[in-house]
């Protein structure tokens, strides 16, 4: 028998959530320029003043910043400017402030901070080869704990997505082994055993992130479609799929899977109805268009 392309499911937006928490506001070192003769260098202490025996010429006015000074500056504006970009989700906006940071004078931990952004901001926009680059260094850096978790976790994501499951459950067994856990870990860990066909643990996943956050959406969403697509449990799988919607009414994917839970129910004219709202939000999507051909029989209309 042929080899049957398995479902994705839920969509691969619903399955994880990579880059929710919101990272504390960035403030740059405060940046000091070399100190004019006149003055003495910071931390030194200067020897009191001494009246002069003869006459000087008043002093002269500290010399002009130089152009290291303005590439420096230019550099941290642009970081910001990125960063502020990128928490109004316009990635490419952001994306373009980034890669225009000079790294002359780029202190190690704005470099820490310019690779984790450039990495959110590839990730986001499908650059998953670009991404794993810039996400490998802030885990190689080393300079914070809980970012490296979120990019090991970004990681797993980028894998599962372009199903290299195997490596995502790489990165997400060293979380589990660090003694790191959390409902994001185990959607994910879930959501790489769908992909691989194990659908025994790819379920014990969901259920062990519910069992940690009974409202988490991308947990009763998944748990839902599986239930539907392999007829465990029609009921309870259409229940969590319209919890998940009723949560979050704009979320495709889960428009997708309530409609499809509908359709193994034996109820098509609801089913036709959520996945009519689902193909108006994203008319080009692929499943979409699929579960809709299946449940009407009819070419999927286009979006309004």
């Amino acid at each position: 028998m042929a080899d049957r392309k398995l479902p994705e499911g839920p969509g691969k937006e619903a399955q994880v959530y990579p880059l929710d928490g919101q990272p504390k506001p960035f403030k740059p070192p405060r940046i000091t320029r070399p100190p004019s003769p006149a003055q003495p260098e910071r931390g030194v202490k200067a020897d009191p003043a001494v009246p002069p025996v003869s006459p000087k010429p008043p002093a002269q006015k500290p010399p002009a910043p130089k152009p290291a000074d303005k590439v420096l500056g230019r550099a941290g504006g642009r970081l910001q400017e990125g960063i502020r970009l990128f928490r109004m989700k316009r990635y490419d906006m952001a994306l373009k402030e980034l890669v225009q940071v000079d790294g002359v004078g780029v202190s190690p931990e704005e470099n820490a901070e310019l690779a984790y952004y450039l990495g959110l901001c590839h990730t986001k926009l499908e650059h998953y080869e670009e991404a794993l680059l810039y996400l490998d260094q802030v885990i190689s850096a080393g300079q914070n704990v809980l970012r490296s978790y979120q990019c090991r976790m970004t990681l797993a994501y980028i894998y599962v997505i372009t199903r290299k499951t195997k490596m995502a459950e790489f990165e997400l067994g060293r979380l589990q082994k660090s003694g790191f856990e959390s409902v994001q870990l185990y959607t994910t860990l879930a959501y790489a055993s769908w992909v691989q066909r194990n659908v025994k643990q790819a379920v014990e996943y969901y259920e062990r992130a519910l069992d940690m956050d009974g409202n988490n959406t991308t947990a009763m969403n998944g748990l839902g479609f599986i239930l539907v697509e392999t007829n465990e449990d029609l009921i309870r799988g259409l229940r969590l799929c319209r919890r998940a919607v009723d949560r979050k009414p704009q979320n495709v994917a889960y428009l997708d899977s309530l409609g499809w839970a509908y359709f193994k129910n034996g109820e098509v004219l609801e089913s036709r109805s959520w996945l009519r709202r689902a193909i108006d939000l994203a008319p080009k999507e692929k499943e979409i268009q699929d579960h809709w051909r299946i449940v009407t029989g009819e070419e999927p209309p286009r979006g309004r």
